[in-house]
């Protein structure tokens, strides 16, 4: 092996692949941070809540079992994901539920297993377009405008698949979404179920956030479009279990050549997931009385602080869509262009190295969902803050009452901290 040519053995689809920037500006924050800067962490999407306490007595309850699963997972948990799907209304059996090691890795495998083009409204998350660069996919950027959200449009989609109808197509959607905290209402997805259906496209619906719709009403496009979509969930968001790994892929009868696909692949892969997890996670799915009570309150804490994050965005100057579910918005700060031109700044690449480096406010740029270099496009993920204490004070209160500006200024410093160093910058000339 020539060792004095870096790289010369690389297969071609991953040379110049970087690390996900997700993952990037949570490394970078912590050796900022280690090197004693003030960082204020609104870069990796990290759930800041706890894992529900049934859950984590699920796990250790189940901490010796050693024992390989099958690879398409415990069947206790699949029945349990099968049930959650159809309380929500969206007809499913255990055998229709596969289970990974992250919904991330399940959506790898899914490029790796499905010849067709990938279609991605921008901005997306960060490595659906990656994820089809490894395994050498061709990709079908479709741009979405921030008038209404960021959203894909029936018209969009329409004019994607009508040049070659029969061609087949992986289409994502992500909701409520990373990066921009917006969702769908049930007609925008009956009209996007229906055009799917028209050219036999294939959904992939991403919903890892559903759980935190601000609101409580998360409505999946397989209600409307269940003979070709596969809805996407795990533990990693509304169960803050990110670090657990635990994915799950929900599939219709008619894609069980594409489910039987994948799980051949994982047995030559990752075998199987892990074990204690996956016990513990049967609990989680069935979404007991407690972890319902940790849901309302993650909501309401999450739509008290997305309010605030909101308010102050555009008091900075930037245009941002208040958000519907999660922890992110997606800010414009094209408004400010000239001002930021001056001051040597002139993509969102830039904009937020300086803000890191100036404020140690850490976003990630708009390039790195897909948006154009120029466009003055971040995200910002609103979890730098203790979320176990953060429910706890909101149990305390009144149920049905909102959380106002002073419960986000007691419990959530760093985030008000933060916003007040970006619209100071945002402000100086």
């Amino acid at each position: 092996m020539d060792g004095s040519k870096p790289g010369v053995h690389l297969n071609l689809n991953v040379w110049g692949l970087g690390r996900s920037p997700t993952i990037a500006i949570d490394a970078r924050s912590r050796e900022l941070a280690a090197a004693g800067h003030r960082i204020y962490r609104f870069g990796l999407g990290q759930s800041p809540f706890p894992v529900p306490a049934p859950v984590v007595a699920a796990l250790r309850e189940h901490a010796p079992v050693k024992d390989y699963l099958p690879v398409e997972g415990l069947p206790a948990l699949r029945e349990a994901v099968a049930r959650y799907y159809c309380l929500r209304g969206v007809e499913r059996t255990a055998q229709d539920i596969l289970v990974g090691p992250g919904s991330k890795e399940l959506m790898f495998l899914l490029q790796l297993t499905f010849y067709g083009d990938l279609v991605i409204p921008t901005p997306s998350w960060v490595s659906y377009a990656p994820q089809a660069q490894i395994v050498g996919r061709p990709i079908r950027w479709v741009p979405t405008t921030a008038e209404d959200g960021w959203p894909l449009t029936p018209a969009e989609l329409d004019r994607v698949c009508r040049d070659e109808p029969e061609k087949p197509r992986l289409v994502v959607l992500n909701y409520p979404a990373n990066p921009t905290g917006q969702t769908y209402d049930v007609g925008r997805l009956e009209e996007l179920a229906a055009v799917a259906r028209r050219y036999r496209a294939l959904l992939l619906s991403d919903e890892i956030y559903g759980e935190l719709h601000h609101q409580g009403l998360h409505e999946s496009v397989a209600r409307f479009y269940p003979e070709g979509t596969i809805v996407s969930s795990g533990l990693s968001k509304w169960c803050g279990a990110g670090g657990w790994r635990l994915g799950t892929f929900a599939f219709p009868p008619t894609l069980a050549w594409l489910r039987e696909a994948m799980a051949a692949v994982a047995s030559e892969t990752f075998t199987s997931t892990s074990a204690p997890i996956q016990y513990a996670a049967v609990t989680a799915f069935e979404v007991g009385a407690e972890i319902q009570q940790y849901l309302r309150s993650a909501r309401r804490v999450l739509r008290a602080f997305g309010a605030l994050v909101h308010r102050e965005l555009v008091r900075a100057g930037a245009e941002v869509a208040e958000p519907c579910g999660g922890f992110y918005v997606f800010p414009d700060f094209g408004p400010l262009r000239q001002r930021l031109r001056e001051r040597g700044i002139e993509t969102s690449t830039e904009l937020c190295e300086r803000l890191l480096l100036e404020t140690g406010v850490a976003l990630l740029p708009g390039l790195a969902f897909g948006r154009p270099p120029e466009e003055l496009t971040a995200r910002l993920a609103y979890v730098d803050f203790d979320g176990a204490l953060a429910l706890v004070a909101a149990r305390a209160l009144e149920p049905e009452s909102e959380l106002d500006e002073g419960f986000v200024a007691q419990q959530a410093p760093r985030l008000v901290e933060g916003l007040s160093r970006l619209t100071e910058w945002c402000a100086a000339r």
